[in-house]
């Protein structure tokens, strides 16, 4: 999907082992129009851009790799999930954005 000029970027940055454990789902990324690519070449120096369907993604694919989880407790599951909970802020955030804009019609 190609953005256009009034689509808004979100940045976040991820570091250390939440990078670790998204990377490990992101074959799971599959039809997402170069996310995969995106997430597997990001570094975690710097906050790194997604746009609102870059997010919805995010949110399936991460929500689907915490359910795959047999053990709940192990620091895996944790990091995962502390990063699930950023990108739903963050959706959150695009979301009321988007509603914002389309009200004014």
């Amino acid at each position: 999907m190609k953005p256009r000029p009034k689509d808004k970027q979100y940045k976040i940055l991820i570091t250390g082992l939440e990078l670790e454990e998204l990377k490990k789902f992101t074959w799971s990324m599959a039809e997402s129009f170069g996310l995969d690519r995106k997430i597997e070449n990001y570094l975690g120096k710097k906050p790194i851009g997604f746009y609102r369907w870059d997010l919805d993604c995010l949110d399936d694919t991460i929500w689907l790799a915490l359910d795959d989880y047999s053990d709940k407790s192990c620091d895996g599951y944790e990091t995962l999930k502390r990063l699930y909970d950023k990108i739903c802020c963050l959706r959150t955030k695009a979301e009321s954005t988007l509603k914002r804009v389309t009200c004014k019609r």
